[in-house]
C-alpha cells in the first residue's frame, strides 16, 4: 500500500475566544491531512496548533506538511515506524505537524485491517466520561459557568488558572462555594505560576478538594517540581513538561509528578503516545488523555487511544466543546452528556464534510 498523494488543508474552525494563562485563542488553528494510497484507502489525520504551548502555528504546520507529504510520496504507508523516523530525521520537534501524519498512518493501518482503531491497538470499548473546562475570566463569571455546567449534569470540571495567585484562589473559592462538594474539580495553571506563587496557591487551594493540578510552572523549572510535589497538598500532573517518553522517564525518575497528561500535539501522535504510556504504566503513574482545540476527527482518535490503554485513567476530551462554532465532521465519536460514544467503523471512523473542505485553503502534494 503505497502513498500516491496527500491533501493538506488549513482546517480553521471559528470559536468563542478561549483564555488560558499564556494567551487567548479566537479560532482553532487546525490542520487536516488526507493521505491517499494505491489501494484506494485514504488516511485521515488532524492536528491542532497551540502556539503558546508547542511553538507551532497553523501556518508552520501547513508548510511542514508540504515537506512531509513530499518525503512520503511513493513510499509504503504500512511501515509506520520507518515513515515517522523519516520525519524525525528531516526535522527536530514540530510534533504537532507530525501528529496529523501519524494519525493518518494509523487510520490507514486499521482500515486495511478492517478494524476500528481501538481494536487495532489491542483495546476494547470502555466507559469514558470527560470533564468540561472553564477558561480564565472573573471569579464571578467562572463560578456562574461552573453552576451552569453542574445543571447540565457535568460531574468533573477543569478550571484554568495561572494568573495572579490571589485572584486564582478567589476563583476556586467562589467556584467550590457555588457548586458544592459533589463535583470533581481539577485545575490547570498552564505554566502560569512561579515556584513561589505555585507554593502559595497550591497550599491555599488544598482545602477545596482538588483532584490534581496540571503544570503549575514553566517547564524550565522542572528541577523544582520534586520539592513542589513534596510541599503541595494537591497531586501534580505534568503536561508541558512531557512531550516525549524521554521527558516522561526524566520526570518520573526525579519524582516530579503524580500523573502525566498525554496529548498527540505534544507527542507527535499515537506512536510516541504509546511509549509515554508504557513508561508511565511501568512506574505506576496514571495518565490523562488531553488535547488542544481539535475537532471531532482527532478527538475520535484520542477516544480510540484511551479505550486501548487501561493506564489512561483521566479524560480531558472536551476540545471541540470549548467554543467551536461549527462542527464539520462526519462520523466519529459522539457525546451523550459528557460520556463519549464510539462506533465500530474501520480506522478512526471520522472525516470532514467535503463542502466544508471546499471553503479551506488547500494544497495537494
Amino acid at each position: 500500500m503505497k502513498i500516491t498523494h496527500t491533501e493538506i488543508y488549513k482546517y480553521t474552525i471559528p470559536m468563542v475566544p478561549f483564555t488560558i494563562a499564556t494567551g487567548t485563542m479566537e479560532f482553532a488553528q487546525n490542520l487536516l491531512v488526507r493521505i491517499h494510497t494505491d489501494a484506494g484507502l485514504v488516511g485521515i489525520g488532524e492536528c491542532s496548533a497551540f502556539p503558546m504551548i508547542v511553538g507551532e502555528t497553523q501556518a508552520t504546520c501547513f508548510e511542514m506538511a508540504k515537506d512531509f507529504a513530499k518525503l512520503w510520496k511513493g513510499k509504503a504507508a504500512g511501515d509506520i515506524e520507518m515513515r515517522l523516523n523519516e520525519l524525525d530525521l528531516f526535522t527536530a520537534g514540530n510534533f504537532t505537524a507530525k501528529s496529523a501524519f501519524d494519525l493518518a498512518l494509523y487510520d490507514l493501518a486499521s482500515k486495511k485491517a478492517n478494524q476500528p482503531l481501538f481494536r487495532y491497538l489491542g483495546g476494547e470499548k470502555k466507559e469514558i466520561e470527560s470533564d468540561l473546562t472553564i477558561g480564565i475570566d472573573t471569579p464571578g463569571k467562572m463560578a456562574a459557568a461552573a453552576v451552569a455546567f453542574k445543571e447540565k449534569g457535568v460531574k468533573m470540571i477543569k478550571v484554568k488558572l495561572g494568573k495572579a495567585v490571589s485572584d486564582d484562589i478567589e476563583r476556586i473559592r467562589q467556584i467550590r462555594e457555588a457548586i458544592g462538594d459533589d463535583i470533581i474539580l481539577r485545575i490547570d495553571a498552564n505554566q502560569g505560576w512561579s515556584y513561589e506563587d505555585a507554593a502559595v496557591a497550591l497550599t491555599a487551594l488544598g482545602r477545596y478538594n482538588i483532584q490534581f493540578c496540571e503544570q503549575p510552572m514553566r517547564k524550565w523549572n522542572d528541577e523544582l517540581l520534586p520539592q513542589l510535589c513534596r510541599l503541595s497538598p494537591i497531586p501534580l500532573m505534568a503536561d508541558e513538561s512531557v512531550f516525549t517518553h524521554h521527558d516522561a522517564e526524566r520526570i518520573i525518575r526525579n519524582n516530579a509528578c503524580a500523573y502525566i497528561n498525554i496529548k498527540f500535539a505534544k507527542s507527535g501522535g499515537i506512536h510516541e503516545a504509546i511509549k509515554i504510556n508504557e513508561v508511565a504504566e511501568k512506574n505506576n503513574i496514571a495518565c490523562m488523555m488531553g488535547g488542544m482545540l481539535e475537532s471531532r476527527v482527532a478527538l475520535t482518535a484520542k477516544v480510540h487511544f484511551a479505550m486501548a490503554k487501561n493506564n489512561i485513567k483521566f479524560y480531558d476530551l472536551d476540545t471541540c466543546l470549548l467554543g467551536h462554532l461549527k462542527d464539520p465532521v462526519t462520523g466519529g465519536v459522539s457525546y451523550e452528556g459528557m460520556h463519549l460514544r464510539l462506533g465500530d467503523a474501520p480506522g478512526i471512523g471520522a472525516d470532514v464534510d467535503p463542502a466544508y473542505l471546499e471553503t479551506l485553503e488547500k494544497v495537494i502534494v
